[in-house]
């Protein structure tokens, strides 16, 4: 295909800045993420807040720019793999609650959709990318 280095290019972009954004916002928002950590049971929910944060930083920078792509992408599927169930477990909170958890469960199944796409080709040259990786 003609454009298929643009369009990964444009989707490690649109997925990239997903993740930094809510990197970020593990920073911005310390207190109020470090109260949700709490109430859903995270361990060291202070600590978990901050490396979570730079998981999702490091990775999000990693698949936009192709720095560490396999480690990148990686580390963004192991965050999920993770996250999603400790923090939108649908299938245990009120009636109130249950339709958000479930939207926020399922945004981060497909989520996890792309990073496992990026992970399956992170071995390989990406176009556009600065080329630094370990694999």
């Amino acid at each position: 295909m003609a454009l298929e280095g643009e369009f990964l290019l444009l989707g490690r972009i649109v997925l990239g800045s997903l993740f930094l954004y809510n990197g970020y916002n593990h920073f911005a928002d310390f207190e109020g993420r470090k109260g949700y950590a709490e109430y859903k049971g995270a361990p060291a929910p202070g600590f978990s807040v901050i490396a979570s944060g730079v998981v999702l930083v490091g990775g999000a920078i990693g698949i936009m720019a192709g720095i560490l792509p396999v480690i990148s992408a990686g580390a963004l599927t192991v965050f999920l793999l993770v996250a999603t169930p400790m923090f939108h477990d649908f299938w245990t909170v009120s009636d109130e609650e249950r339709q958000n958890e479930f939207n926020h469960f399922f945004k981060n199944v497909g989520l996890l959709g792309g990073t496992l796409v990026l992970l399956s080709t992170a071995s390989e040259p990406w176009a556009y990318a600065a080329g630094v990786g370990l694999f």
